[in-house]
């Protein structure tokens, strides 16, 4: 009996190397520019991994009748033409898992940080997006923190809100207040830098870990030296990590930053692998590659887990045109857009936010009505200030109904200024917006306006905590001011 054991094992270690030694392997023909053309691999699929003899490693990305496009993800300094190659059988994949939370990883799963390799399971970066069956309407907030965003243009969870606007105008600082301003409400966060500097790479994970948000973040980090194929793939790895906490029943945001990087590294291999160029010289599936991204961004309904899965993706303008091919693609993808207005950032109005030219086409529906209720009024009371505010810096004289207005817009614009990783409550916003709108404020310099109404925000909430659940909050509200009550409107 021993001995037939014996002859098993021996047997089934030489069908192993037989295997193995009838695996289709081909060869590298040419190579140059993070890409090679390999032969030999009719079988080999699209997106599916691929090793050299080097040990370097590649994605099939061209498949053409008389040869393979190969993206070179790893060791492209080995590869030379003449070295063999294999498919692998399965595309690329990243560890998922809560263990991830704090971590810096590449596309590939693989640390960017001092911490071991992460163990756990791996998914596929590739992934189709929930069906129409499995989703559900956005009715649920996602509190940014932000006053100007949460008052003027909300976001619900599972909502694609892109924010857009030059190079050097606080989107990303924007986008790590969001974050921050999720640690209470214990939604886990995916940061994806796209082609970043490794320097800014460092410096995002600093600033997370000084506001207390590393700890509930995962960073997927493709740096500006990088092969492109590795910053094309970063974007989709940060969506299957992210998906993980959708599909567990939990509450999720991603930013994408930026994919304007995105598109650019996309671009460039599909320029050396031979593709048509279209405008721009962009591909002409580059609206479709975007289109699948961030179609993986949704609330599930209860029956598919009830998670919920909100995209911040990031684009960069040139001279503030939002004409051009890749930031016009993406306003017609995303639910609405933040426009970070170059002026108001020079003016030190930050964060640098044009309410007239951001737009929310879903978060609205998912507001709080308290904050509904403050705030209704309020994109029309900017827009009105801002013009009239034009029309007196030519000297003009001005009714007192105008004055009125020119005095509460001062108080907004003083009110909408926040600084970094401040983050706002629901409860802090009602207060303040409450307390314009209802004139409590006219006779207060616009300077001290903040430290007015966040003291009576505090009293307020010192002396009933769960103010806004009461229907009279805005009758207790003016009675703690000294006003008479008036009815809640």
């Amino acid at each position: 009996m021993p001995d037939e054991d014996v002859a098993r094992r021996l047997q089934d270690v030489v069908d192993l190397e037989l295997r193995r030694a009838a695996r289709l392997r081909g060869a590298v023909v040419e190579v140059g520019d993070d890409v090679a053309r390999v032969v030999g691999l009719p079988a080999c699929g699209a997106d599916e991994l691929v090793v050299f003899a080097s040990g370097a490693l590649g994605m099939a990305h061209e498949l053409a009748p008389s040869h393979t496009g190969v993206v070179l993800l790893q060791g492209a300094e080995r590869v030379c033409a003449g070295d063999g190659v294999e498919a692998v059988g399965r595309p690329p994949s990243v560890q998922v898992g809560r263990e991830l939370l704090g971590r810096v990883l590449d596309p590939l799963g693989r640390p960017r940080d001092d911490g071991p390799p992460p163990a756990g399971k791996r998914q596929p970066v590739f992934r189709p997006a929930p069906a129409l069956s499995e989703r559900a309407p956005v009715v649920r907030p996602l509190l940014t923190g932000v006053m100007v965003i949460d008052a003027a243009i909300p976001i619900g969870r599972g909502q694609r809100q892109l924010i857009v606007g030059d190079h050097n105008v606080g989107k990303t600082a924007l986008a790590l207040d969001i974050i921050a301003a999720q640690v209470p409400a214990k939604v886990s966060c995916v940061y994806v830098a796209i082609g970043q500097p490794s320097s800014r790479v460092q410096g995002v994970r600093e600033q997370l870990e000084l506001c207390g948000a590393l700890a509930g973040t995962v960073v997927i980090a493709s740096e500006a030296g990088d092969p492109p194929g590795l910053q094309y793939l970063a974007p989709y790895a940060g969506a299957t990590v992210a998906e993980h906490f959708r599909d567990a029943g939990q509450d999720a945001l991603i930013v994408f930053d930026d994919l304007t990087k995105h598109a650019d590294a996309y671009r460039e291999l599909a320029l050396l692998l031979g593709r048509p160029p279209g405008r721009e010289a962009f591909p002409g599936d580059i609206f479709y590659i975007h289109a699948q991204l961030l179609e993986r961004a949704t609330a599930l309904s209860e029956a598919a887990g009830g998670g919920s899965l909100t995209a911040l993706p990031i684009v960069e303008t040139t001279e503030s045109d939002i004409t051009a091919y890749i930031p016009t693609n993406l306003i017609s993808i995303t639910d609405g857009q933040l426009y970070l207005d170059s002026a108001l950032f020079a003016r030190n109005q930050l964060p640098a936010v044009d309410v007239g030219r951001s737009v929310s086409r879903v978060g609205g529906a998912a507001q709080p009505a308290s904050l509904r209720a403050a705030a209704r009024n309020l994109r029309i009371a900017m827009s009105r200030f801002e013009s009239l505010e034009a029309l007196t810096r030519v000297g003009l004289d001005v009714d007192p109904s105008t004055r009125e207005a020119l005095v509460r817009g001062h108080l907004l614009r003083e009110l909408l200024r926040q600084p970094r990783f401040t983050v706002r409550t629901l409860a802090d916003q009602v207060i303040a917006l409450t307390a314009v709108s209802e004139g409590w404020l006219d006779a207060v310099p616009p300077d001290a306006a903040a430290e007015t109404v966040w003291a009576l925000g505090r009293r307020a909430l010192a002396q009933n905590p769960n103010l806004l659940e009461n229907e009279a909050w805005k009758q207790q509200l003016a009675r703690l001011w000294g006003r008479a009550p008036e009815p809640c409107r």
